[in-house]
Order: C-alpha cells, then sequence, then structure tokens
C-alpha cells in the first residue's frame, strides 16, 4: 500500500454482529502534532465481547457516533514524533489500551495515550491490556488476600490464565473453570487445585458438594449459571466480581426469577463487586510496572491461543474464533514485522 495511506476497521452502523457492522477503510497518514507521535502497529490484542456490544451499541460507559474506528490495544513502533514529545524516541516499542486505537495498521495520537515497553513482543501487549484487567479485578476489586480460596470462570482464557497465576502466587487455592480436556489441563498445568470441566461436570453440583460457602473471591466473566453458582458459594465476606457476562450476548438480558440477591449474600457480609476497567484508568500504571517486573523474572507466564491470525481481514475471524469458545490464552492478530 501507499505509504501515504494506511488501513483501519471503521463501525459504520450499528448491527448483531462486529462483521456486519464494520468495514475496512483507507484514511490518510498524517504528521504527529504538537505532544503526538504516529506509531505503525505490530500486533493487535482481540475483545470479542466488548467489539460484539459495540457493534450493538450496548456499552453504556462509551458515546459511540458512527462512523468511528475501532479496536481497543496495540502494541507497535514510534516511527514519527511531533513537537513537544520528550520521553520517546524512533524505534521505541509502545503499546496502547485506548479505544480506537487497535484495528489499524498506524495510529497517531497523543503520547500520553502510549507506554513505552522493552521489545517489541506481543508479550507486552499481553501484559499491558489483560494482565491489567486481570490483576486490577484479583486484587483491587476482589481485595485478594494471601491463602484465601479464589475460583475463576473462563479460565483457560486471556484473563482466566493469567487471573490463576497471579492468585497462586499469594498462595491461595483456585478453583478453575473452563470448557474441554484440553483446556483443563493446561489450567491444571498453572497450578490450579480443582478443575471443573463445565462440559464434563455441573460446576453448581460441585461448589455445592466440595466447596460450600467457601469461596473468598470468585472472578466471573460469564454469568449466568456459573454467576450463580459463584453467588450460592461465597464464603463470609466472599467476594463476586462481576468482570463480564459472556454467556449473556443476547440482545436484552436474560429475566430471571428468583430470590432477591440480598438473601445470598446480608447475613453473610459478602459482597457483588462490579469490575470495567474503562473506568480505572488511575490504576493501569502501577498494574502495568508490576506485572512487567513479574514477567521479567520469569514469575508470569503468558499463553497465546496457537491459531494464527493475521492481517485486519483476519480480525473477524479472530473474534468468531474467541465468541466460539475455541481459544486457549491470549487472541493476537500480527498486523506486521518489526
Amino acid at each position: 500500500m501507499d505509504a501515504a495511506f494506511y488501513r483501519a476497521i471503521q463501525l459504520e452502523k450499528f448491527a448483531p454482529t462486529f462483521r456486519e457492522a464494520t468495514q475496512l477503510i483507507k484514511l490518510a497518514q498524517r504528521p504527529p502534532g504538537p505532544g503526538e507521535i504516529r506509531v505503525r502497529n505490530l500486533w493487535c490484542g482481540v475483545n470479542g465481547i466488548f467489539d460484539t456490544q459495540l457493534a450493538r451499541n450496548a456499552i453504556d460507559y462509551i458515546d459511540i457516533a458512527t462512523p468511528t474506528l475501532t479496536g481497543v490495544e496495540a502494541l507497535g513502533l514510534v516511527e514519527a514524533i511531533g513537537p513537544g514529545v520528550e520521553n520517546l524516541a524512533l524505534g521505541d516499542a509502545v503499546v496502547t489500551v485506548n479505544f480506537r486505537g487497535g484495528y489499524r495498521e498506524h495510529n497517531t495520537d497523543i503520547a500520553q495515550n502510549f507506554a513505552k515497553v522493552p521489545t517489541p513482543s506481543r508479550d507486552w501487549l499481553a501484559l499491558a491490556s489483560t494482565g491489567v484487567s486481570a490483576a486490577i479485578a484479583l486484587e483491587h476489586i476482589g481485595a485478594l488476600q494471601d491463602g484465601e480460596t479464589v475460583a475463576i470462570s473462563a479460565s483457560a482464557g486471556g484473563v482466566g490464565h493469567i487471573a490463576v497465576q497471579l492468585a497462586k502466587r499469594r498462595h491461595c487455592r483456585v478453583i478453575a473453570i473452563c470448557g474441554g480436556p484440553e483446556k483443563a489441563e493446561f489450567v491444571k498445568s498453572l497450578g490450579a487445585d480443582r478443575v471443573i470441566d463445565y462440559r464434563a461436570e455441573d460446576v453448581a453440583t460441585v461448589l455445592n458438594t466440595e466447596f460450600p460457602d467457601m469461596i473468598d473471591v470468585a472472578l466471573d466473566t460469564v454469568g449466568g449459571k456459573i454467576f450463580d453458582a459463584f453467588l450460592q458459594n461465597l464464603a463470609p465476606h466472599g467476594r463476586l466480581v462481576a468482570a463480564g457476562a459472556a454467556s449473556d450476548l443476547a440482545e436484552t438480558p436474560e429475566i430471571i426469577t428468583a430470590p432477591r440477591v440480598i438473601h445470598q449474600i446480608y447475613f453473610k457480609g459478602a459482597s457483588i463487586r462490579g469490575f470495567m476497567n474503562g473506568r480505572l484508568t488511575h490504576l493501569w500504571p502501577a498494574a502495568r510496572e508490576k506485572l512487567f517486573a513479574l514477567h521479567e523474572a520469569g514469575e508470569l507466564t503468558l499463553t497465546f491461543d496457537a491459531k494464527p491470525f493475521e492481517g485486519l481481514e483476519e480480525v473477524y475471524d479472530a473474534i468468531d474464533w474467541l465468541l466460539a469458545s475455541r481459544s486457549i490464552g491470549k487472541v493476537v492478530v500480527k498486523l506486521g514485522d518489526p
């Protein structure tokens, strides 16, 4: 492609799926202005649930006006620097986790929206995005303490596999929920103490039998029946972190007829705590610094899904792959070479 142009995925309308709502467009390059840099993206991270909700105009904390560019997380190299930028140099590797910065080949934006990373490795992308989510959800919202019993849904996914490791570092007993024998073996390899394959066992029955009223922290990104099972088995002062609702991607939330939730938590002194990473940006730098240090020390490993995706055209397939619950670890798309 002509160096004067680059490609990006743009939301054109609201529709049931990201594929239907967007199109691949060509945009003119522009030089960075004062305080800005231009980055050539090498990797982007995929957030299939966010992308689907974006396409449906179902993200409450973002005011969406079409058309708009899409994608949240990307890693690349600085290729141009505007006046007044002093902390970055040409060729530096940087990450961004700002909405509209992900699904594009180049990104010109204010320098403060990027964080410098040691190398152009996709590891730093996963840590700065998904890793930060796992750490803040567990340790800030969930108020994790050493030696607690922790339950994690979607434990073989991007957030889940990092959360398992972070909890084990705190000497916690980890109950990991996942689907299928391959994912179960993977999560076991991370140190999970009890793995529940929801395709082979009923999650509620296992928790009711083996961990009644024993869960100190539950990190749930799934919702539905798994959320209900976690809620039922919270320990006294237990904390259920609601970090997503992957099972409830219907156009409207599922209507449940049941006793009010207060009857599940009041006498236990337990709580349900919402986690929305986009509302916690002030916590990102410290969490990122901690995770980077753990990774550099060899104390935190990252797994990327084995299926390769390359080029903006394959972002759509990557989203479908993730939504089909076929991935293990973090799903990324390669956009270029260093």
